[in-house]
Order: structure tokens, then C-alpha cells, then sequence
């Protein structure tokens, strides 16, 4: 009897040193991954600033937008203005006025004002 219980617990422990084995690959390949897409992601904060002049007529100059049609992007997180910039691009996304002014952007266009845009701190004050 000893001797079932004792496989038992061998071959259990030799499931799971394997099962740990799979689970640390499937880790390492999703930080692989996930260096992979930020790095495809960085863009030239001051290239975006040189590109940015056609944006600042609905966002502003500092991303904070005047016109109550268009929303504030600065600070908004990088990856998601470029997702949203290659969204309009691609008619993924409408908006017939961004749609416009996407259809005309490289990657490299839109990872620049998205990074741009992104290194924009912006700070919220309490009201009293």
C-alpha cells in the first residue's frame, strides 16, 4: 500500500514540475510579446510636437481642446491614441472630421503625436 501512495505522490510531483515548467515558458513568451508591442508602439515626442499643428485647431496646443466637440488627448496614454489614430485611419472608427485628418498619417506620424500628446502631464485641482 505504501508503495501505490509513494508512485502516486512521485508521479503528482513530476506533473507538477512540468505543469511549472509550461507556466513559466507561457510567461516569459508573453513578456517577450509584451516588449515587442511597446517597443513597436514608441514613438518621437518631439517629431510629434513638429506634426502636431493641424491637431491643435480642435485639441489645442497643449492637448487640452477649446472646442466642446473635441476631447482633451493630452496625457491620455500612448497605446491608446494610437490605436484610436490608426482606428480613424483605417474607417474602424468614424468621425468624419478625424477620419479626414488620420487618412493621411503614417505609423510613424501617429506614434509621434501619440507620444507627443502622451508626454503631456496634466494635473487635476480639487475644487474648494
Amino acid at each position: 500500500m505504501r508503495r501505490g501512495v509513494a508512485a502516486k505522490s512521485a508521479a503528482t510531483l513530476l506533473s507538477l514540475k512540468r505543469k511549472r515548467g509550461e507556466m513559466r515558458q507561457i510567461i516569459i513568451a508573453t513578456a517577450a510579446l509584451f516588449a515587442l508591442s511597446s517597443s513597436a508602439v514608441a514613438g518621437d515626442a518631439a517629431a510629434g510636437k513638429m506634426k502636431m499643428v493641424k491637431c491643435q485647431a480642435c485639441h489645442g496646443k497643449d492637448g487640452q481642446s477649446k472646442n466642446p466637440e473635441a476631447p482633451h488627448i493630452s496625457g491620455q496614454p500612448e497605446r491608446y491614441l494610437v490605436k484610436a489614430l490608426k482606428r480613424y485611419r483605417n474607417g474602424e472608427r468614424v468621425d468624419p472630421q478625424m477620419t479626414m485628418m488620420a487618412k493621411p498619417l503614417s505609423d510613424e506620424d501617429i506614434a509621434d503625436l501619440a507620444a507627443y500628446y502622451a508626454s503631456i502631464k496634466v494635473t487635476v485641482e480639487k475644487q474648494q
